[in-house]
């Protein structure tokens, strides 16, 4: 079973930022208004969306859970995925379960400082570039370098998107 990381007391922007120290992460956390689309949130970051990586947290049918990071301009292959993970189904849960499985809301997801360090996945697409991504909190985006993400993150980077048809 996954290690649980809760620390009481401590919210989401501080759990993000304390995973990224003990990882070693260089991340740089900026403020932003709130936004109503990812596209408006690359506008105000100055950046395109396929710089900005969803965090989406992904269930398994045994009830377990992986983070899959996507970048903004593409979606998951469900094909792909499934068949890199190795199983036949794989959803996205409701607001609610991904809450309880991450200790994130919904706009606020990201590995960093998950109450439960699920397994993480990332798209190809994102090696070699400086992105953007959720901060633990609304409001708030991390700069990040993808290639050192990934490694502190023993994630799995293989191709599991494709474009938005």
């Amino acid at each position: 079973m996954a290690e649980e990381l809760a620390v009481p007391g401590m919210d989401g922007a501080e759990r993000f930022l304390s995973d990224a120290a003990a990882r070693g992460l260089d991340v740089d956390v900026v403020e932003r208004p709130a936004a109503r689309s990812l596209d408006e949130a690359a506008g105000i970051l100055g950046i395109s969306p396929a710089d900005i990586v969803k965090s989406l947290v992904v269930k398994h049918r045994d009830g377990s859970f992986l983070f899959a990071l996507i970048p903004g301009d593409r979606q998951i292959s469900w094909p792909k995925l499934r068949a890199l993970v190795g199983v036949n189904k794989l959803s996205l849960p409701h607001a609610d379960v991904a809450l309880a499985a991450t200790g994130y809301e919904r706009g606020t997801i990201t590995p960093l400082g998950s109450t439960t360090p699920w397994p993480v996945y990332a798209d190809a697409t994102i090696t070699g570039r400086r992105i953007s991504m959720g901060a633990g909190a609304h409001g708030r985006s991390a700069f990040v370098d993808a290639d050192a993400l990934t490694a502190a993150l023993g994630a799995v980077v293989a191709d599991i998107s494709e474009p938005f048809i």
